[in-house]
């Protein structure tokens, strides 16, 4: 059974009879770029609009089979911080300091990239994952036509694989922690300030969290900011020893703490980069919109031969596909959808690969 332990002025987790050890359970903190804002998300109204070319970042503890995070602690000499060098992002609609949102909620505005800590968790009864490993199962589709950019500086569309798999997250248990984590609360007035940092306490899984797939990642943490993203991580993990710990910090480790380089990171977005990987969903428009019979897909310029439109309903089944083939220049087609009920819909135009999502009323 865990109990919390009170070492000198340090707050964090550790087993009831913990046993320190040569830490060899980590093998890296992995950071995904998980979406690049853009131009049209700011049309999401409620919940707050992120500034252009904001990046959300996802942080992952990287372990071996069999080890479990218990913490991420600042203790005297060795700081836990989240930092940027504007402001964070917080969703005003749904957002909090952790993930408490329900998965229905993640499709409403700009939810799903709010800044959050976490132990595990990506919103309520869902475990959050990397995209790339992402089953595809019940993505969310987003009702309010934002969350679409294609960026290729975030790798996978969230409107294909949105990071979220079924899963009982832990509960995140903040130890000596009060105000120093309400930058990320659902506010956008920077009231708090930028950093997020402690000496004196830290984020804690009792029972020890998991990885929900075998590589065993446990997302730690979601920031977005237009800013350069920096964080110094201290890591307690849990051995498959009964009992054993074990301790990374990020910098002038003891004989019995490992250390990491990837535990000390600083991102700054490169925009040049960022507005050169132009999103696609310019490129074609859809009319009349809404419409109660029929819309007519028009490409304004089209080229490569791998094209393709698929129609989804809003609870992500296709109602409509079809291969374009190869395609050159400017194309139109009148499309019938008299058939099906009316309703919220997306089409997904893939021009060589390249995707697409607008939003189609049917009345």
């Amino acid at each position: 059974m865990k109990k919390l332990i009170i070492t000198g002025a340090a707050l964090f987790l550790l087993s009831a009879f913990a046993k320190a050890q040569a830490p060899t359970g980590l093998d890296s903190i992995i950071v995904e770029k998980y979406y690049v804002s853009n131009l049209n998300d700011q049309s999401a109204g409620i919940g707050g609009t992120p500034p252009v070319n904001s990046v959300t970042y996802r942080i992952y503890v990287d372990m071996k089979p069999g080890y479990k995070f218990e913490a991420a602690y600042g203790v005297a000499g060795h700081e836990l911080r989240f930092s940027t060098s504007t402001l964070f992002f917080n969703n005003e609609d749904r957002g909090a300091t952790t993930p408490t949102y329900s998965k229905a909620n993640a499709a409403n505005n700009t939810v799903m990239i709010d800044s959050w800590l976490s132990v595990g968790g990506a919103c309520t009864s869902n475990m959050g994952v990397m995209k790339s490993e992402d089953n595809g199962v019940a993505t969310v589709v987003n009702g309010d036509g934002v969350l679409q950019n294609n960026n290729a500086l975030a790798g996978i569309p969230l409107t294909q694989q949105d990071g979220l798999i079924a899963g009982a997250p832990e509960a995140v248990q903040p130890v000596g922690i009060t105000n120093e984590i309400m930058m990320f609360d659902a506010q956008n007035d920077g009231t708090n300030g930028p950093v997020f940092s402690t000496f004196n306490g830290s984020l804690a899984s009792l029972n020890g969290s998991v990885g929900p797939t075998a590589t065993n990642r446990v997302l730690i943490g979601q920031i977005t900011t237009d800013g350069t993203f920096c964080f110094k991580l201290n890591i307690q993990l849990g051995t498959p020893t009964a009992g054993g710990v074990e301790n990374w910090v990020e910098s002038n480790p003891s004989s019995n703490e490992g250390t990491h380089p990837s535990l000390n990171y600083c991102y700054t977005p490169n925009l040049s980069a960022i507005n050169s990987i132009k999103n696609s969903s310019a490129s074609f428009s859809v009319y009349p919109n809404p419409t109660t019979d029929a819309i007519t897909i028009d490409i304004a310029k089209a080229q490569g031969s791998d094209n393709s439109y698929t129609i989804y309903s809003v609870d992500g089944k296709v109602v409509l596909t079809k291969k374009l083939g190869s395609v050159s220049d400017r194309y139109q087609e009148r499309v019938d959808i008299s058939s099906v009920s009316p309703g919220l819909y997306f089409i997904e135009l893939s021009l060589d690969g390249i995707k697409s999502t607008k939003k189609i009323i049917k009345n």
